[in-house]
């Protein structure tokens, strides 16, 4: 099989997405309108991979730092997004072409992040396997918390009283797009707790919300009129994610997350096979939270990790040609 690499271009948005619709691990984050809408911030490098009859086999969102391409900045998780027809043997060669092309055009390294499994529509766990035999080094790993449709792991009692404290006092969850009454909770709580700033600014997140109305969803716990609690979720066909997650003062002291999880565990996605909390470490992996973990395997999370690979791209060429078979 004869592979082609070609560097996307703006004229092939469609191609592009009529495939991650098609693949086996796609999701909305891979579409163009989604990672273009801060394509001032990355310089794009993504990648088709197609053989000799310009079938695509594969994407790989990407942008590039120098010499460095790594997998794209903007997105949560990346990699190579593959067809239904992809194969262990296809991916080496898919990985032994890319590899040429980059180091074709002076690139020495890659910044490979995976996507955990619990976000393929088939298993699509190729790439690792290649990684392996390439010779690449993990160089983060995050730690997930994670519900399983079935079967799930029993709430802590600590989560429950909570729960039935926030239903006592009579406190509503709710669906909207009221964005720019959460963005003020969730900035102050970032700021407070971590001293960071959301990733996505209000503007973003409501001009993305307007793009993916089926993807991105602010759900909300209210005392009356006044905005408790809420959670923005990623919602793709295997996963709702917990993009962000924030409560006011007052909110945390009624169990206002509380209800709302539970209402989103028991009622919302209930029949969504996983539904992610996200991660709770910082440091490249390697600083845990504690606290913050156990609110989330207080409702059942359990671990996935998501992990980051460091390649050298003329190493990683050198091992595949020793270790695959022509």
């Amino acid at each position: 099989m004869e592979i082609r690499v070609e560097r996307y271009n703006r004229e092939q948005q469609n191609r592009w997405d009529d495939f991650v619709r098609a693949s086996k691990n796609g999701t909305f984050l891979f579409h163009r309108d989604y990672m273009d809408y801060h394509a001032h911030r990355f310089r794009d490098y993504s990648l088709l991979i197609q053989d000799e009859k310009n079938n695509l086999l594969a994407l790989l969102p990407a942008n590039h730092k120098g010499r460095l391409l790594q997998s794209h900045g903007g997105l949560t998780y990346g990699g190579f997004i593959t067809g239904q027809n992809m194969t262990s043997v296809t991916m080496l060669k898919v990985w032994k072409a890319v590899l040429e092309h980059l180091l074709g055009e002076g690139f020495d390294s890659l910044y490979y992040k995976t996507m955990p499994y619990i976000y393929h529509r088939l298993p699509a766990e190729e790439d690792r396997y290649a990684l392996f035999l390439a010779g690449a080094s993990v160089c983060r790993r995050d730690v997930l918390s994670v519900v399983r449709n079935e079967p799930r792991a029993k709430y802590q009692e600590r989560r429950r009283r909570a729960v039935k404290k926030a239903e006592k006092i009579g406190l509503e969850v709710r669906t909207g797009s009221e964005f720019n009454k959460f963005w003020p909770i969730l900035a102050t709580t970032l700021q407070s707790r971590f001293g960071v700033e959301p990733v996505h600014s209000l503007e973003e997140i409501e001009l993305l919300h307007q793009r993916f109305p089926h993807n991105i969803k602010l759900y909300s716990t209210w005392s009356a009129e006044q905005m408790l609690a809420g959670v923005v979720i990623y919602e793709s066909s295997q996963v709702a994610h917990v993009q962000y997650i924030a409560a006011s003062p007052e909110g945390r002291s009624q169990g206002a997350l509380d209800l709302l999880f539970d209402t989103l565990l028991k009622t919302v996605y209930q029949d969504k096979p996983f539904f992610d909390f996200g991660i709770s470490n910082e440091m490249e992996g390697y600083k845990l939270n504690v606290g913050l973990i156990e609110q989330k395997e207080g409702f059942g999370g359990r671990a996935v990790v998501h992990d980051y690979y460091q390649v050298s791209l003329a190493e990683a060429m050198q091992n595949l040609s020793r270790r695959v078979d022509q």
